[in-house]
């Protein structure tokens, strides 16, 4: 509202001459479209007691030791529930000099990643959770950040039930689960999983309401560079990116979850920014030589050494930055990396940053290379410009996109007539136009 009344300010002094500025803020306010949050507007009220105690379980801040962090700490709405630091490629602990050895994924979609398994007829593992799948479900997932001294930090579940029991949710958990609800410590920390696995489960966290979504159901269009880019996206010979992101709905009707949580190693080099290496060696005995198996580690099969979750693409836009060890800083780094990883020379040293290795036209070898896939990404010939679009088409799968029809978020419905009556008045009564051009009053 106030970027507006300022224009509309200078309409009235200057005239129809500012009308170039005129075009560039009226498109925002009439038929375009606006993200407005990622998550519906689901109001409490519409929570079970389950879900609305996982809810108040996810935010609260004093299931940590020492206290001040909660599962939204690292897991942010605004940023797609992916950590809203975005100065460190993995995320710190309750305390904060200690770092976890990877990126903090997104939750959104998680819901729908099945227990892992192999699949033999495309000889591949798929589903689980974490990036190398160690488990199964929501709620097992939800029991390890709680006990890990890199992350929550508590020393025992009786510890964790004991904050749960002293701290603001003591009465919803006991009016879920009964009043002798803190009775035994390993039913109560079930439940207490079970309850935030129940609210990951929501809408919140899988709205499926993207511009791509609207696309779909007929009630968007895509620009000529997302459409551009869903197609290079989609096409095997060129992105292919749609053989493991699935861009289709599945067979029992799911909207296209930009996954088939399967696993893969594409080379991803060793970050020289991950704050893991330089942790003491009771936490990293192995300081900058740490190798990070992926899914070796969980099956215990060296074929699969080095291979980590397929990610969802929803909201990719904003869960950087990316890779299982948040190597690259942007979007455009790891599209390029998906075209040029076997094109372009090694970087002499194994610990070249994405940036640097961007300006100096080379990629630093996979951190673990005896596994890299090289069939199906590596060469894929993409022109700067296609690399572009499929950049720009990934935008398109940002949730909660809606088409603004008559004004922006938030500003009066006839606030464009306003800003043309003014325009009109302008005219009308001929008022003195200043002594210098709205250009060199404020320039670029």
């Amino acid at each position: 509202m106030k970027q507006v009344a300022i224009i509309a300010f200078d309409i009235l002094r200057t005239g129809i001459r500012t009308t170039s500025h005129f075009a560039l803020v009226l498109p925002l306010t009439i038929g375009t479209a606006h993200s407005v949050g990622l998550s519906p507007s689901i109001d409490d009220s519409h929570f079970t007691p389950l879900q609305l105690l996982g809810k108040n379980l996810f935010f609260d801040t004093s299931l940590s030791n020492p206290t001040g962090q909660s599962c939204a700490s690292c897991h942010t709405p605004e940023n797609a529930f992916t950590d809203p630091d975005k100065s460190s490629p993995t995320s710190a602990g309750a305390d904060p000099n200690l770092f976890l050895n990877r990126n903090a994924p997104t939750i959104m979609y998680m819901a729908y990643s099945p227990a892992l398994h192999y699949n033999a007829d495309d000889d591949t593992n798929v589903g689980g959770q974490f990036w190398d799948g160690r488990t199964d479900s929501l709620e097992e997932q939800a029991k390890q950040p709680l006990l890990n001294p890199l992350e929550m930090a508590n020393p025992s579940k009786a510890a964790v039930i004991d904050s749960v029991q002293n701290g603001p949710n003591a009465e919803l958990f006991k009016s879920v689960f009964g009043m002798d609800a803190f009775t035994d410590t390993e039913t109560a920390y079930d439940n207490l999983v079970h309850a935030l696995a129940g609210y990951e489960r929501t809408a919140v966290f899988a709205p499926f309401s993207s511009k791509f979504d609207a696309y779909v159901a007929g009630n968007a269009e895509l620009t000529p560079a997302e459409q551009a880019g869903l197609e290079l996206f989609n096409d095997p010979a060129k992105g292919n990116c749609a053989a493991c992101h699935i861009s289709t709905p599945s067979p029992d009707g799911t909207p296209a979850l930009f996954t088939d949580f399967t696993y893969d190693n594409i080379g991803i080099p060793k970050n020289p920014d991950n704050p893991f290496y330089s942790l003491p060696a009771q936490y990293n005995p192995d300081g900058a030589k740490a190798l990070d198996l992926g899914l070796g580690k969980t099956t215990g099969d060296p074929d699969t050494n080095g291979q980590f979750k397929v990610s969802t693409l929803r909201n990719i836009s904003l869960t950087g930055p990316y890779g299982h060890n948040g190597y690259f800083d942007t979007l455009e780094q790891i599209v390029d990396f998906y075209n040029t990883s076997d094109v372009k020379p090694e970087c002499s040293d194994p610990l070249t940053s994405a940036a640097l290795a961007t300006t100096l036209g080379c990629w630093p070898a996979a951190e673990y290379v005896a596994t890299v896939n090289h069939d199906e990404l590596g060469n894929l010939g993409l022109t700067s410009e296609e690399v572009s679009d499929i950049v720009t088409f990934l935008g398109t799968l940002e949730d909660g996109w809606t088409e603004a029809r008559a004004t922006t978020v938030g500003e009066p419905p006839t606030l464009a007539m306003i800003v043309l009556g003014l325009l009109g008045l302008r005219l009308a009564y001929r008022l003195p136009r200043p002594p210098k051009r709205y250009s060199e009053r404020y320039p670029d």
